[in-house]
């Protein structure tokens, strides 16, 4: 990453993105109780396990994995965090070491209503809760979505990500990158930019200006989790991806990770089940996209 040589497109290539393996929601959400039911995540353990397994089987390597939040379920001063935090670092560690982990913040991570207390806490243990990088003339964007969502106790971090935003995006256009893609736990929007505002998506207006910021910026696709569905639409040119969880169901998806295949003029995903994705790998039509030279 951060390399120079990082800016020139090289030809197509793929990442993974993963969300919500949320160590802890499966007990709670059985037992009905996701403040304090969360003491037992041994599923959730062999779910991200698979994730693992599955992506280092991979040939040819993924670009990199990244994490669309909602690491664990434990809110910032609950009883089971830091061990939650434990076991899904011990999980990750076995990720092949060519496979650099991206991570990104999610309401579980730092709180619906963060604070400067919470995000320091993630960012001392996951890394910077906003940062950018260049990957073979792609630029890449992870946001904190929480500041989007409820910066009432920090209204002053909010500004911050929203200066560097646009110096970023100022940034992207100066270099004539390929495409620019962004990472955030909380979707704009779930099937359409009008619909709505409830748990699963940003407050309206606040939806807009960030929809018109992006299309305007030319950002082709937002990749986001949170849900615990498979969703998405688009807005203009750009399309908005839900990807469903590592972790606990809320839906008919089953557990696993989205392949996203980077080519010349497109972006193109697919959503694998972890069995699917860990017996039979990349189907050969993306295959062949990744082979393709330009």
């Amino acid at each position: 990453f951060y390399l120079d040589d990082e800016y020139q497109w090289k030809g197509p290539f793929y990442f993974i993105q993963g969300a919500d393996p949320q160590f802890g929601l499966m007990k709670a959400w059985a037992v009905g109780d996701t403040d304090n039911g969360d003491d037992e995540w041994g599923e959730e353990i062999k779910l991200a396990e698979q994730a693992v397994q599955a992506i280092n089987k991979l040939n040819p390597k993924p670009k990199f994995f990244v994490l669309c939040g909602d690491l664990i379920h434990g809110m910032p001063g609950t009883q089971w965090r830091n061990d939650q935090e434990q076991d899904l670092k011990n999980v990750l560690k076995n990720t092949d070491q060519d496979i650099p982990l991206v991570f990104v913040s999610g309401n579980h991570d730092i709180g619906n209503t963060p604070t400067r207390e919470t995000i320091d806490n993630y960012c001392k243990n996951w890394g910077d809760d906003y940062f950018s990088f260049w990957v073979g003339g792609v630029f890449f964007l992870v946001l904190n979505s929480q500041l989007y969502f409820d910066s009432s106790k920090c209204p002053e971090l909010k500004q911050a990500q929203d200066v560097w935003l646009n110096e970023q995006l100022a940034v992207a256009e100066k270099h004539k990158c390929k495409h620019i893609i962004v990472f955030q736990h909380i979707p704009l929007f779930l099937r359409k930019p009008d619909e709505d505002h409830d748990y699963f998506n940003l407050e309206k207006s606040v939806r807009q200006e960030i929809m018109e910021k992006f299309h305007k910026a030319g950002i082709k696709a937002v990749f986001s989790g949170h849900y615990h569905r498979n969703a998405g639409g688009f807005y203009k040119g750009l399309e908005m991806v839900v990807s469903s969880a590592i972790g606990c169901q809320l839906g008919e998806d089953p557990h696993g990770l989205r392949v996203v295949v980077v080519t010349d003029e497109k972006i193109v995903h697919r959503y694998y089940s972890l069995n699917e994705l860990s017996s039979q790998g990349i189907e050969k039509e993306l295959l062949d996209m990744l082979a393709k030279q330009n």
